[in-house]
């Protein structure tokens, strides 16, 4: 089987990403390993999410262009909000504030209308998850008119808009690889020559719900952690300097 350059850019930049991702996770926040590993997982996931909406627009797969943006929109404000400094905003925030708006709104009519035709999927996508992402753009549109009025978000508000961007995004990209059909993991390792040597028993749905959903088992363990203790109490400074380096 042939690949575009596209869909090598696409699948290189999410191994990369789940990678990356989860060592990112791994490694005390604010860690030089950390620190890495979260640039590396920057770049991979925008290389993922632009190649995808662009195979999505080339193939006419309209529900993946939504994905694909949306995953770029969350990486890259997550890694904006690091890359800030407590309380500062720019205009082109009120620009970013459009995307998850607009795709949460199409999100929400799209799955409307999948219910009145009395199906409960769009092409292979459940209609529960239409508007769950919906949701979830709406949510993240929410938090981006919240941190503008009020001038910016500080300390550990900062630190968990970073977070759950960050994570979803990974959360995206996990679903995507290991819920999207055809049994990728299994075809990739196969196509390395690994896949063989594996048992049959690991690649299984079990398993792939369980590795789908850990970003957010993951989320909520660093979101309580992060707001409801003390460990990251005034570090929210380093956060902006460790991403700039």
């Amino acid at each position: 089987m042939s690949y575009s350059p596209a869909l090598i850019a696409h699948i290189c930049g999410g191994s990369l990403g789940l990678l990356s991702g989860t060592a990112a996770m791994t490694f005390r926040k604010g860690s030089p390993g950390h620190v890495l590993a979260g640039k590396v997982f920057v770049a991979s996931m925008l290389t993922m999410g632009s190649f995808a909406t662009y195979l999505a627009i080339t193939r006419n797969q309209p529900n993946n262009i939504g994905g694909g943006i949306l995953t770029v929109y969350l990486i890259g404000t997550a890694w904006l909000t690091a890359r800030r400094r407590d309380g500062e905003t720019s205009r082109f925030d009120w620009v970013l504030l459009l995307i998850p708006l607009a795709n949460g709104i199409l999100s929400w009519m799209t799955g409307v209308k999948v219910l009145r035709s009395g199906h409960s999927s769009l092409d292979g996508v459940p209609v529960g998850m239409i508007l769950f992402m919906g949701s979830v753009c709406l949510l993240a549109a929410a938090g981006d008119v919240r941190m503008l009025v009020s001038g910016g978000v500080a300390g550990v508000k900062r630190i968990s808009r970073h977070l759950w961007r960050m994570c979803f995004g990974l959360f995206i990209a996990s679903g995507s690889f290991f819920l999207g059909g055809s049994n990728r993991p299994l075809r990739l390792l196969s196509t390395v020559g690994i896949g063989k040597y594996l048992s049959p028993a690991l690649f299984n749905t079990t398993l792939y719900l369980v590795l789908t959903i850990l970003p957010l088992i993951l989320l909520i363990f660093w979101l309580i952690r992060v707001r409801f203790t003390n460990a990251y109490k005034g570090k929210s400074a380093s956060l902006a300097s460790t991403s700039a380096d």
